[in-house]
């Protein structure tokens, strides 16, 4: 069984997409894309430093093209909701996208056309820069220490677990008083790692950008997914298209639980996963809560044939009833 991943805000580093600029009419797929965000993307993924790729309103477009570019090169065009998925593609048993990667996944899945996940991810990522920018706040990854201590001392600063990655990693978010205050008294045997992120994602400081979002999702029409394709909120395998993009907006100021998407995953008995470009971060993380499962990072074309034969080998199968890990 083969799933394809999407990663999230924090992925991106400077000119990480100028390898895929060079592939046969991505350029001019991104100079329309440019003009659908009001942003020029190419110039962000190429020229641009880290500073202005961590601006919310920027990296979240360019992640989610970025991601649907790779994919393209992997899996065929991606085409608008009805009928989906490409040929090449219809053997992918599952997709999955951390935060703004679930957009990623809604377009390779069909739920929603890429110009309408780029559209959307627009406005969600101005709503949340907005939102970041009434509040001076952060995030801080805590890595290793007791799960419930962790959660404890999380609760106990007033701070939220934004996103719950599993293999040891919560990311704290709240008030830089509220992180500096956690800073001084961590969990036992944790170590804490604060996050290059404009503001606490995933938390009530986003509710603002909660309604924005939902009154752009409005007029949009989705279609149920072609594909298994899975929710932050819980893991679950969502069938209805309407459905998943509620979740969306809701995901917006609720926490992450990556790792009851991994559950789910091993669950379904998943023997390989293919993360899409900038990848690296939940590969990283598969390392240790999918122990057996084939990985493969997708960071530059040269990437394409790996991920080609890994779709061949695996996709359609499962390891569920097997004594494979994972």
């Amino acid at each position: 069984m083969l799933v394809i991943v999407a990663p999230g805000q924090g992925a991106q580093v400077p000119g990480f997409l100028s390898p895929w600029l060079e592939l046969p009419g991505v350029a001019g797929q991104f100079a329309a894309w440019s003009e659908v965000v009001g942003l020029d993307l190419a110039r962000y993924g190429t020229t641009a430093d880290a500073d202005e790729i961590r601006d919310t309103a920027v990296a979240q477009p360019l992640l989610v093209g970025a991601g649907m570019v790779s994919a393209s090169a992997i899996l065929g065009p991606l085409v608008s909701p009805s009928p989906g998925l490409p040929a090449e593609a219809s053997l992918v048993d599952a997709v999955a996208g951390h935060s703004v990667g679930e957009f990623t996944a809604a377009a390779i899945a069909g739920v929603l056309s890429p110009k309408d996940a780029l559209t959307l991810v627009a406005e969600r990522g101005r709503g949340m820069a907005d939102a970041a920018a009434r509040t001076e706040t952060g995030m801080t990854a805590v890595l290793g220490g007791d799960r419930e201590q962790v959660l404890e001392a999380i609760a106990a600063a007033g701070l939220t677990p934004a996103n719950d990655n599993g293999s040891g990693q919560i990311v704290a978010a709240g008030t830089v008083e509220q992180l500096a205050a956690f800073a001084q008294n961590p969990p036992e045997r944790a170590r804490l790692r604060p996050l290059s992120v404009a503001g606490a994602f995933h938390t009530e400081h986003m509710a603002p950008a909660v309604e924005r979002a939902r009154q752009a999702a409005a007029v949009l029409s989705p279609s149920d997914p072609s594909v298994r394709i899975l929710s932050n909120a819980d893991g679950a395998v969502v069938e209805s298209g309407s459905e998943y993009l509620d979740r969306l907006i809701s995901q917006i100021s609720s926490p992450v639980r990556w790792d009851a998407c991994t559950e789910t995953l091993a669950e379904l008995g998943v023997t390989a996963l293919i993360e899409l470009t900038p990848a690296g971060t939940l590969t990283g993380l598969a390392k240790r809560a999918l122990r057996g499962v084939e990985l493969l990072a997708v960071k530059t074309p040269e990437d394409i044939d790996r991920a080609a034969a890994l779709i061949k080998e695996h996709a359609g199968t499962s390891a569920a009833g097997t004594d494979q890990e994972g």
